[in-house]
Formats: structure tokens, C-alpha cells, sequence
């Protein structure tokens, strides 16, 4: 079930219409229904308010004025990987926290040396 600051994609037509991060969910006086506030993921940036119950919340298909819509949680592809022991998690500022692959880049340092050049 979505929640309060979930990516979710919301689904138009059986399609995938638009991106929108669910900003509050607050309780309709209607039991089991819900207001929920999109901060829809546009250009501009625009907000809609819709009233959903728990299924439709949850992923449900529903439809809105005759048009079918489905609003699905998005999760990040990101795999996060737990250390095994959390003593030897790494401390923010540790510098054997980063690992050979990374590597910070500074780009005043590189906008620097392209107005030297």
C-alpha cells in the first residue's frame, strides 16, 4: 500500500500516464475512504487531490469520470546492500567508507581548471 512521500506511477487508460509523490493522506469523514494529495511530477509542477478508498490506495483499478485509473507504488531499482554487522557499518565522514570505486569529484575544482585551459 502507498503512503505518505511514495513515488507512485498512475496508470491512464491502462497505461502509464504519470509520476506523483503522494504528499498526505488524510481521513474522509466517509469511513475506509481517504483524501489523498498528489504532487503530480509535471512541468509545471501541479498538485491534485483525490478521495480514494483503502483498495484503490492500495492499487486497485478505479475509474474517475468513465476513465480507468490505477495508482501503483513505485520502488527504487537501487539494490541497498545491509552490512552483515552493523559495528562495521561505516560512520558519515569515515574514510574507509568509500570504497575503491568511488571517488568524490569537485566540480568548482573542475570548472577551475577549464578556465585555466
Amino acid at each position: 500500500m502507498a503512503t505518505i512521500n511514495d513515488l507512485v506511477l498512475v496508470h491512464v487508460d491502462n497505461k502509464p500516464g504519470f509520476y506523483a509523490r503522494i504528499e498526505d493522506i488524510s481521513p474522509d469523514v466517509k469511513k475506509g475512504w481517504w483524501h489523498v494529495k498528489l504532487l503530480v511530477l509535471t512541468f509545471p509542477l501541479q498538485v491534485y487531490s483525490w478521495i480514494l478508498d483503502d483498495s484503490q490506495v492500495a492499487g486497485a483499478p478505479f475509474t474517475m469520470g468513465g476513465t480507468p485509473l490505477m495508482v501503483e507504488k513505485v520502488e527504487s531499482p537501487v539494490i541497498r546492500e545491509e552490512p552483515a554487522d552493523p559495528q562495521a557499518a561505516p560512520t558519515p565522514g569515515d574514510e574507509s567508507a568509500h570504497s575503491a570505486r568511488s571517488k568524490v569529484v569537485s566540480l568548482l575544482d573542475r570548472k577551475k581548471e577549464k578556465e585555466r585551459s
